[in-house]
């Protein structure tokens, strides 16, 4: 599977598809290894990248997730197959603001998509969170450019980041959840219910 992976790295780089960092994955996969985590929601699938790493690190792990874009769903369908995870990622096309998983919950929801939608993303799916869940959300430092606006150079970035300052803010207000933030991978957060100390590696 290994070689497989490094395919799916190549892929990703020679297409400009964004996939999760190392340090932000081993920081997941910890996390999952330490909570007990059994069943996951990854809002962003792109080529199935993060959630294949979730997967074979954890064969009692499920995984479902949700990618809008028909090239990158192809793609990720044809990666699970090929490692062999196909029983363990259910992949969901469709826009994830348009999904509805009623009946479902989920241990650990991952965070993973358009930047502008974060607020959108964790308003909707939080109804789908068990009480000791938590939403982890990536890219929240969208490389280096959230502390260093000085080097934004177009007017779609700085939305984007102006999205992501908001959606920190948002975190940081939440009443209902605790929101601890990590300088791992290009920056991490993870959201708890407030009620909820049963948490563990992220102190």
């Amino acid at each position: 599977m290994n070689e497989l992976i490094k395919d799916m790295e190549r892929y990703a780089e020679a297409n400009n598809v964004p996939i999760i960092e190392s340090d932000s994955i081993e920081f997941i996969n910890k996390y999952i290894e330490l909570n007990n985590t059994k069943k996951i929601l990854e809002i962003g699938t792109a080529i199935g990248y993060s959630a294949i790493m979730m997967a074979k690190d954890h064969p009692d792990v499920e995984i479902v997730t949700i990618e809008k874009d028909e090239k990158r769903y192809r793609e990720a369908i044809k990666n699970i197959k090929n490692c062999g995870l196909e029983n363990q990622i259910e992949v969901v096309y469709n826009d994830a603001l348009e999904t509805n998983l009623s009946g479902y919950k989920f241990d650990m929801i991952f965070i993973d998509a358009a930047k502008g939608q974060y607020v959108k993303y964790f308003d909707k799916f939080k109804f789908y969170l068990n009480e000791n869940g938590v939403i982890i959300s990536d890219n929240l430092k969208f490389h280096g450019l959230v502390e260093n606006k000085d080097m934004i150079e177009s007017k779609n970035v700085q939305g984007i980041v102006n999205k992501i300052e908001q959606y920190i803010d948002y975190l940081n207000e939440n009443d209902e959840f605790i929101t601890k933030f990590f300088d791992v991978g290009d920056g991490l957060s993870v959201s708890y219910r407030s009620n909820n100390a049963n948490i563990e590696g992220i102190n």
